[in-house]
């Protein structure tokens, strides 16, 4: 869609997901299963080995019940665009009308850095426009994804009940799997 603009200059929008609309749209691809046994209803995205789950937990209690769901499970940490488009089309389809969810990172002791539970190094990230708004405050210390802008990252209250994506590292499991 291309939008004219004051003072006569042009602007080109395009297709992608919009908070208030549920079209999933051509850029969005599904990732393929995970290869490890016993966990083929889960994803691979990049390294890992990804479930989404429709269950509201807060932050803590998601975690937890992440570590139940496979060895070395946690939530969720995104590292690359793609890892996060991956997500976020895995979102679309699993709960199109709730698309806020909580991934695995956290304001580490209001010291206004991030940090993601699995230990993973903090190299991308995607913070809605004004986020994260809240360092530096016990306020606002975990991170979710979708909260005013489709695709990215907001703070929030970690008491807050959410669906969240559990995650697991797939060497791990493959080198259980070889044992």
């Amino acid at each position: 869609m291309t939008l004219l603009l004051g003072g006569g200059n042009f602007s080109t929008m395009e297709r992608g997901f919009d908070v208030d609309h549920n079209n999933a749209t051509s850029w969005c691809s599904m990732p393929k299963a995970c290869d490890v046994y016993g966990f083929t209803d889960w994803f691979k995205v990049g390294r890992y080995c990804v479930k989404y789950f429709y269950s509201r937990a807060n932050f803590t209690d998601a975690e937890f019940k992440c570590r139940s769901k496979a060895p070395g499970g946690h939530l969720v940490s995104v590292h690359s665009k793609e890892d996060n488009n991956y997500l976020l089309c895995l979102v679309k389809k699993c709960s199109p009308r709730n698309l806020r969810f909580w991934l695995g990172g956290f304001e580490f002791f209001k010291s206004g850095k991030f940090f993601w539970l699995d230990g993973s190094f903090w190299n991308y990230q995607i913070w809605t426009r004004g986020e994260p708004n809240h360092v530096y405050t016990s306020t606002e210390e975990c991170l979710e994804m979708n909260w005013k802008e489709v695709g990215k990252w907001n703070d929030d209250s970690c008491n807050v009940k959410k669906n969240y994506i559990c995650a697991f590292k797939r060497s791990d499991m493959l080198k259980v799997d070889q044992e």
